[in-house]
């Protein structure tokens, strides 16, 4: 189902992905389109995402998103979980189909790695539970109807069969943090942000999937 794309429901929201993308909106007038031309040039931006900017910070694909809107087209920022940014992050991260993913974890990511990483193995809520308790000691073994997995994030944003709906890789990380009975970071937060920079390094060398389809 995955790699079909007719049959992959996730595709639906690469259509409106594309769409949004020629969409103009803001006070100056313009879409995506008026500055990156076809939605084909953002090849290659989703196997290296999160990045750290030449500011320093952190960022996210729907970092980047967002920071064109309100800069450059003069738009108000799209919520993290709102169906404009999951439709627009699926139609990016297609352009990068096949390519290896090469987040980097030196230089100045080297913090923000070092804080992933700490976060992976550290236990949380009530039921005391890592990243790695799950994705490490226990992949390929279920927990519910939950078929456990090493935890690539080369697949993201995934198509929920179980939601009917695309998921951010934060939303993911959220939703596990919360399932230990946490009060959980939101997405957006510096802790995610660092999180999913030491997640995606884990799957250096896999291949960019997304739209992926999970159950």
């Amino acid at each position: 189902m995955q790699t079909d794309d007719f049959s992959n429901p996730g595709m639906t929201g690469v259509d409106a992905g594309q769409a949004e993308w020629a969409t103009v909106d803001g006070t100056e007038g313009k879409s995506c389109a008026s500055c990156h031309n076809g939605i084909e040039s953002m090849k290659g931006l989703r196997a290296s995402m999160p990045k750290v900017t030449k500011d320093g910070k952190l960022w996210s694909l729907e970092d980047f998103i967002n920071g064109c809107r309100t800069n450059r087209m003069g738009a108000k920022a799209w919520g993290w979980k709102s169906t404009e940014m999951k439709n627009m992050t699926a139609a990016i991260s297609l352009q990068s189909r096949g390519m290896p993913v090469n987040v980097k974890t030196d230089g100045a990511a080297a913090p923000f790695w070092d804080e992933g990483k700490k976060m992976y193995y550290s236990r949380y809520g009530m039921l005391q539970l890592s990243c790695a308790n799950c994705h490490e000691d226990h992949y390929g073994d279920h927990i519910r109807g939950d078929h456990l997995s090493q935890g690539q994030s080369n697949g993201f944003p995934v198509y929920r069969l179980s939601t009917g709906g695309l998921v951010s890789l934060q939303d993911r990380l959220f939703g596990c943090i919360r399932d230990t009975r946490a009060e959980s970071f939101k997405p957006g937060s510096p802790e995610l942000h660092a999180l999913e920079l030491y997640v995606a390094s884990r799957g250096n060398g896999l291949s960019v999937e997304g739209v992926g389809v999970r159950p």
